[in-house]
């Protein structure tokens, strides 16, 4: 990012398409067609930044971390235990002790209902999820259920898609409740979650609150202390980050008081033949050789998205949203899920009486990425009543010109489809 960027920045002004040219990746054409990619929630792209950092690492200070002595291990331990002290910083966690080194969101829920779950629940306990969670935040806990004797209770969506059903929350806030997880920003409907209020409903339980960030970790101003939840879980690769990367924030002393997750080199603080004892968190949970690597990528891009700054991309998922879900209204014949209003960089539709994954095939015929099916979240869309939605997700590099060009793909099919 050039320094005469980073001024308008600073002035309030972001020049946006300056920003785009620091994605190589959408710099070319499928099938003939300018690409369109709008599938970041699946996965978002990397700038050069994030690139040149991971390249940088491989090529100066690889070596294993914490065990060494020599300057390229000192090199490469610096570079991850600096990378989750900015992590620290980014969700502005009391102590980098805070964080966890993860492959993502998912093994991070998978950690805490191995290590917490299976420490603290018993038969009768139950476990408050949504009907909206992903597969990631739906699946380890019914695993759990199935060994502790829990019991899975659901916060009701309303009919439509359009948000969580508030008016029922006191009936299923009830003393049985242990564990609330739920998720931050639904990637299948784009539903903001008031998590803070959810977080402090399962405190006054005396349950803990795990949230779900993976669609939020990147778009949104997370302050995990104002938000009030006990873990929270994120992806790398969904914000600029490289893949087999995230984290898990946790309050510490819910941490020191888990089991560990793995066992292995590092996370032991003494071991014999027959016995074993363990570090503090976070190292208590990383056992073996980490992610370096991914941690330095994970640091570069979080530097990168706050170089523009969350407020600012805040602004422009919501603008370029806003103008995506109008179109398709203005479009015709097109049913759309989630929320009227504000809603995460997501909109799921269909095209009536196109299957998704055809819609979804034909598009990228002409350059346009969505993604079609369920986005594993499979026992909302059997709500929803449909077997799937073509979704189309959008992050800063998105212009609004990208957007035309798929309401442009969309009418094509729809004329080739026999609906218009």
């Amino acid at each position: 990012m050039s320094v005469e960027l980073l001024e308008q920045q600073r002035k309030g002004a972001v020049d946006w398409a300056s920003i785009r040219s620091d994605f190589p990746i959408l710099d070319q054409k499928i099938n003939g067609h300018q690409l369109v990619y709008f599938d970041s929630a699946a996965s978002s792209q990397r700038p050069r930044q994030v690139i040149e950092a991971i390249r940088e690492y491989y090529e100066r200070d690889h070596a294993n971390v914490h065990r060494g002595i020599h300057e390229l291990s000192n090199r490469a331990t610096a570079a991850y235990e600096g990378a989750r002290e900015r992590v620290a910083r980014y969700f502005n966690a009391a102590s980098s002790s805070e964080i966890i080194f993860t492959r993502g969101a998912t093994e991070s829920l998978n950690l805490l209902a191995s290590s917490w779950g299976q420490a603290n629940l018993k038969p009768g306990d139950q476990i408050l999820l949504t009907e909206m969670e992903h597969h990631s935040n739906l699946v380890p806990w019914q695993m759990l259920a199935q060994k502790t004797g829990a019991e899975l209770v659901f916060l009701p969506v309303l009919d439509e898609g359009e948000g969580l059903d508030v008016s029922r929350f006191d009936a299923f806030f009830t003393p049985r409740v242990k564990v609330l997880s739920c998720v931050h920003i639904s990637n299948s409907l784009g539903v903001i979650n008031p998590v803070k209020e959810l977080c402090l409903r399962a405190k006054e339980l005396g349950a803990i609150s795990i949230i779900d960030g993976a669609q939020s970790a990147g778009h949104a101003s997370i302050d995990v202390q104002d938000l009030g939840c006990d873990f929270y879980v994120f992806s790398g690769h969904k914000m600029c980050g490289p893949t087999g990367i995230g984290g898990l924030y946790g309050r510490l002393e819910r941490l020191a008081a888990m089991p560990p997750y793995h066992g292995g080199g590092e996370m032991i603080d003494e071991v014999d033949y027959d016995s074993v004892s363990f570090k503090a968190p976070p190292h208590r949970f990383e056992a073996g050789t980490p992610n370096m690597a991914g941690a330095v990528g994970l640091h570069a891009a979080i530097d990168y998205i706050e170089a523009i700054g969350r407020e600012a991309i805040v602004a422009h998922d919501a603008a370029i949203t806003k103008y995506a879900f109008e179109s398709l209204q203005n479009l015709g014949g097109v049913k759309i899920f989630g929320p009227r209003g504000d809603r995460g960089a997501v909109v799921s539709f269909l095209l009536e009486d196109v299957n998704a994954n055809d819609l979804v095939e034909y598009v990228d015929k002409r350059g346009v990425a969505l993604r079609g099916g369920h986005h594993c979240t499979q026992p909302l869309m059997k709500k929803l009543g449909v077997p799937g939605t073509a979704r189309a997700s959008f992050y800063f590099y998105n212009q609004r010109e990208e957007v035309d060009l798929m309401i442009d793909a969309l009418q094509r099919a729809r004329r080739l489809f026999g609906k218009g």
